[in-house]
């Protein structure tokens, strides 16, 4: 039996307005759970770069929310280095207030490729038994070969000392500059020194290899294949670790201990 035209056309509208109906309905009723899931992994990124967890091992939601017990989330202005109590750092969206212009400045040119700072970020104390603040963690980010990543970078309380770098989201090439998520990468990083004699920020990540931190405190093996990713994490960490970043807290910080 044919139908007409008329009928065909009407029937495949009804189709995708019923599928459109199921599709948007489904995206709604996940979206807390996927917003769950993404802070889930966010908080796991930065409880391994402060090397409270181990990479890649399984680690329940349960167990993230009990270390995170001995862990404060502080909000900082940018410019001044201050903490802010005004500011709720549990409800705050540091990436979404990059992008509303009342909540963020325009920046010069930068090679991290940053076209805007937040005037707050997050920073993270994980504190000792005595509740004093042990280490420090900050959240990074800056364009790699095809696109921004973001991380943390953990460092102890006399805030040179590197603990650990991880990234939690970005577009690399898997193989190539996408073995910043390796752990045999990551596990370079812990005993660098971030900053010289004079606090100039001096990470960097070089091509080819290094001795380990006593041998070179300052520089870490390159990415093989990888070279505009692993000046793009030099980059960042440049800009982080700046007057333009985190520098004016990490003074203020160093100065009231």
């Amino acid at each position: 039996m044919q139908h007409s035209v008329r009928y065909t056309i009407l029937f495949a509208a009804l189709v995708c307005v019923v599928c459109a109906i199921l599709v948007s309905t489904a995206a709604v009723s996940l979206s807390d759970l996927q917003d769950a899931n993404a802070t889930l992994d966010k908080r796991k990124n930065m409880l391994s770069a402060a090397g409270l967890i181990e990479a890649g091992q399984p680690v329940s939601a349960q167990q993230v929310e009990e270390i995170f017990k001995n862990i404060k989330t502080v909000a900082v202005d940018l410019e001044s280095g201050k903490e802010n109590t005004d500011i709720d750092p549990a409800n705050y969206d540091q990436q979404k207030a990059q992008k509303d212009p009342e909540m963020s400045r325009e920046i010069p040119p930068n090679p991290s490729v940053i076209k805007r700072l937040p005037t707050y970020a997050v920073v993270y104390h994980v504190l000792d038994d005595q509740g004093q603040v042990k280490m420090i963690v900050l959240p990074i980010e800056g364009y790699g070969l095809w696109g921004t990543l973001y991380g943390f970078l953990a460092l102890d309380a006399d805030t040179k000392t590197i603990r650990g770098l991880t990234y939690y989201q970005h577009k690399e090439t898997p193989g190539l500059g996408g073995e910043v998520d390796n752990p045999s990468w990551k596990a370079l990083w812990p005993g660098r020194v971030a900053f010289d004699e004079n606090w100039e920020p001096a990470i960097k990540v070089i091509k080819g290899k290094v001795g380990p931190p006593s041998e070179a405190p300052h520089q870490v093996d390159g990415l093989s294949g990888a070279t505009i990713t692993s000046r793009g994490v030099t980059n960042m960490l440049d800009f982080w670790l700046g007057e333009n970043g985190f520098g004016p807290y990490l003074e203020n910080f160093r100065k009231s201990r």
